[in-house]
C-alpha cells in the first residue's frame, strides 16, 4: 500500500477533472456521493487559510466567514477539495442564488462540502487511495461543530437507485470515485459523473415574437461537419428580467435570412426573427429526439463563456480541443515564413485565426479596424492601413465616416482571413462603433514601461491603476499587450463624445501621475518614461486604434494580446507569455471567459467623478 511521503505544503495543486457518464458503471469497486451544483474550490491551509477556485484563482477575500471557520480546524498544514454551495430551504444546492451571492458580496451564507484531501500536515496524501484520504478528513470535520463545513458523505447504495432518488429529489446527479485511486490532477476516467437531467449548451438561432417580446428561441447544434442543424424552440423558463436583458442583446444581431442550410418547418403563423449565431444559451431537457429536436426544453441561462463555434451535443467522453475552423478562403504562399526566430509561417498564421475567430470576432463586431500588414515578413517593410482607399479587400466591409476616408469592418471569419491573405498580422480596433461613431464605446488606458523595468513595476502599476478606477466607480478589464505593457479597458455607454472621453481619460492619468510622479508619466516620449511607466491616453481619439483582443503582433514570436483576470495578473511573467503556439492551451482550458460581462457593463462618465479629478462636465449636445 502506497503511503503519505513527507512534503511541505505545495504552492499550487491542480484540481482532479470528472469524465462525463451515461450511467454508474456495473462492474468495478466504486463510491459515490452527491454532485453539488456550485463552484469548485480548493482550500489551502498554511499560516492561514486561501481559497482557490478550479483555475488557480484567489477567492479568499469573497468569502470572509467561510475562511473563518476553516481556520478553526485543528490543522497545520493542508489542501482540501470540495465545492461551494448554496441551499435553499430544502438543503438543494441552487445555482442562482450562489451566483447572486459573489456578485453582491452578500457570502456569509456559503456552505463548503469538502470531499478530498491532498494533504495534511507535512504529509503528501494524493497517493493514497481515495478512501483513505476521505476517512480522514471525514475525522477531521465530524470532530468539529462548524456551521457552513460539511463532509460530502459516501453515500453506500446501488448506483441506480441512489440515482433515481436524487433525481426525484431535483437535485443535479451523482458523482462516482474509483476505489483506491490516487488523486491525479488530470482527467482519468478515474472520477465520473452521471447527470440527473440533460443539460446542454445550444446555439440561438432565432427567437419568435410574442407580446412580451420574445415568445421562445429558437436553438441549434453543430453536426460533426461543423454544420449548424436545427435542434427546436425552447419556450419556458424565463422571468420578465431575463426577457428584457435578452431582447436587448438579440437586436444587433438580427439578420434576414436563418442561416441553417436546411430551414425548418415552423408551426404557421409564428413571427420568427432570425440572428446571426454568435450566442450560446444553456438548456435542460427531457430528451432528443431521433430527428435531432429537443424535448421539454427549460432556458436556464446564457453562456458568455461558450464560444458557439464549439457547441456540439455533449458526449460521455472527455472534450477534445476544437478543430481549427474550416475557411473558403484560399490562403496563397501559405508556405511562406513570416516570422524567422521562429520559422512560423503565413499559413499558421491564418490557421491561428480560422481557430481563434469565435473569441476575437464578437469583440470586432462593428468596430472599425485599422491592418499593420507585412508582405515580406515581420522583419520586412511593415505599413499601417487604416481603410480600403487603393487595396480592395475581399470580404471586409468599407463603411463612411463622418469625416475623413472610408473605415473598415470586420465581421466574418472569410473577412478576417481575408486579411491574412492581404499580408495582415495585426488588428486595430477603434473605441467606438458602427451604431455611432461620434461617440466612444469605451475608453483605454495603455501602460508603456521603460524597457529596463522589472516585469513586477508592470504588476504594481497595473493594479494601483485599478484601484483608482475603483475608486471613481468605474469597472475595468484587462489584457496583455503583446508587448511589454497592459491594457487597461474602461467599457461606457456610449453617451460623451470624442473630446469629453479624452480629457477624462487624460484627467486620470495626470491624476495617477500627480500622485505617484516617481512611477508614473502623463507625458509621453522615451525621456519622460525613463525609469516610470507612460500612461497612454492618446488612443481616446477618434480615428485612433488600439490593438485588438486575440491579435497577433507583428513582433518576433508572433505574440498574441490575450484578456486576463484581474486575479492572474500577479502571477504572470510577461505580457507576451502567450503566442500563436502556445494560446489554445490557454483557451481550452478556460471556464469563463476573461471579458464575458464587458459587452452587459452599464456605466457613464459622472459629474461626480469629474469633479473627483478637478475638470468640468462637458456641454451636452
Amino acid at each position: 500500500m502506497a503511503r503519505a511521503k513527507t512534503s511541505p505544503c505545495p504552492a499550487k495543486i491542480a484540481p482532479q477533472l470528472v469524465t462525463l457518464a451515461n450511467t454508474p458503471p456495473r462492474g468495478g469497486n466504486w463510491l459515490f456521493e452527491l454532485k453539488w451544483d456550485g463552484f469548485r474550490m480548493m482550500a489551502r491551509f498554511d499560516q492561514g487559510v486561501r481559497l482557490f477556485t478550479r483555475n488557480g484563482f484567489d477567492w479568499t477575500q469573497r468569502m470572509p466567514r467561510l475562511v473563518k471557520e476553516l481556520e478553526t480546524l485543528n490543522i497545520v498544514s493542508a489542501w482540501i477539495d470540495g465545492e461551494v454551495i448554496i441551499q435553499d430551504k430544502d438543503g438543494r444546492p441552487v445555482f442562482q442564488p450562489l451566483q447572486s451571492a459573489f456578485s453582491s458580496g452578500k457570502t456569509d451564507e456559503l456552505m463548503f462540502f469538502a470531499f478530498d484531501l491532498m494533504h495534511l500536515n507535512g504529509r503528501d496524501m494524493r497517493s493514497l487511495p481515495v478512501e483513505i484520504r476521505r476517512e480522514r478528513l471525514r475525522e477531521l470535520i465530524e470532530n468539529t461543530s462548524l456551521e457552513h463545513v460539511r463532509f460530502s458523505e459516501t453515500l453506500d447504495v446501488d448506483p441506480h437507485h441512489l440515482l433515481a432518488n436524487v433525481c426525484k429529489m431535483e437535485m443535479e446527479g451523482i458523482v462516482g470515485k474509483r476505489a483506491g485511486s490516487p488523486y491525479a490532477s488530470e482527467r482519468n476516467g478515474d472520477w465520473i459523473k452521471i447527470k440527473c437531467h440533460h443539460r446542454q449548451e445550444f446555439v440561438v438561432l432565432g427567437y419568435t415574437r410574442a407580446a412580451a417580446g420574445i415568445g421562445s428561441l429558437l436553438i441549434g447544434l453543430h453536426d460533426d461537419a461543423g454544420e449548424l442543424i436545427y435542434s427546436g424552440r425552447v419556450k419556458s423558463g424565463f422571468d420578465s428580467r431575463t426577457l428584457i436583458e435578452l431582447r436587448a442583446r438579440l437586436g444587433s444581431l438580427e439578420r434576414a435570412e436563418s442561416v441553417l442550410k436546411d430551414r425548418p418547418q415552423l408551426t404557421k403563423g409564428l413571427d420568427v426573427v432570425w440572428l446571426e449565431p454568435e450566442l450560446v444559451c444553456e438548456i435542460k431537457y427531457a430528451e432528443i429526439t431521433p430527428n435531432g429536436r429537443v424535448r421539454h426544453a427549460v432556458f436556464k441561462g446564457m453562456r458568455d463563456d461558450k464560444p458557439a463555434a464549439g457547441i456540439s451535443l455533449e458526449s460521455s467522453t472527455p472534450e477534445q480541443p476544437p478543430e481549427p475552423r474550416k475557411t473558403q478562403i484560399r490562403i496563397t504562399h501559405g508556405e511562406r515564413v513570416i516570422d524567422p526566430s521562429t520559422g512560423l509561417t503565413k499559413g499558421q498564421l491564418a490557421e491561428y485565426y480560422a481557430r481563434v475567430a469565435d473569441w476575437m470576432l464578437p469583440l470586432l463586431h462593428d468596430r472599425p479596424v485599422s491592418l499593420v500588414r507585412a508582405p515580406d515578413g515581420i522583419e520586412g517593410e511593415q505599413f499601417f492601413q487604416r481603410n480600403t482607399t487603393g487595396l480592395a479587400i475581399p470580404d471586409i466591409e468599407s463603411i463612411n465616416r463622418p469625416s475623413g476616408k472610408p473605415a473598415m469592418l470586420i465581421n466574418t471569419p472569410k473577412a478576417l482571413l481575408s486579411a491574412v491573405q492581404m499580408s495582415a498580422v495585426e488588428i486595430h480596433a477603434w473605441n467606438a462603433t458602427t451604431a455611432d461613431l461620434s461617440r466612444p464605446d469605451r475608453f483605454i488606458l495603455d501602460l508603456d514601461p521603460d524597457p529596463a523595468l522589472p516585469w513586477v513595476r508592470m504588476i504594481e502599476a497595473t493594479n494601483l491603476v485599478c484601484v483608482v478606477l475603483q475608486e471613481l466607480g468605474l469597472v475595468s478589464f484587462l489584457k496583455t499587450s503583446g508587448g511589454k505593457g497592459i491594457h487597461i479597458v474602461v467599457p461606457l455607454t456610449p453617451e460623451d463624445d470624442w473630446a469629453a472621453v479624452k480629457t477624462f481619460s487624460h484627467a486620470i492619468v495626470k491624476h495617477i501621475a500627480k500622485l505617484i510622479p516617481d512611477r508614473f508619466s502623463a507625458v509621453s516620449g522615451p525621456k519622460n518614461r525613463v525609469g516610470r511607466i507612460f500612461i497612454d491616453y492618446l488612443r481616446n481619439s477618434s480615428g485612433a486604434t488600439t490593438v485588438a483582443a486575440y491579435s497577433v503582433r507583428a513582433r518576433p514570436g508572433l505574440a498574441v494580446s490575450v484578456p486576463i483576470w484581474p486575479e492572474e495578473l500577479s502571477s504572470l511573467q510577461g505580457a507576451h507569455i502567450w503566442t500563436i503556439q502556445n494560446i489554445f492551451k490557454r483557451l481550452d482550458s478556460l471556464n469563463e471567459d476573461p471579458w464575458a460581462t464587458l459587452p452587459h457593463t452599464v456605466q457613464t462618465i459622472t459629474a461626480h467623478m469629474r469633479k473627483q479629478l478637478g475638470i468640468r462636465s462637458p456641454a451636452r449636445s
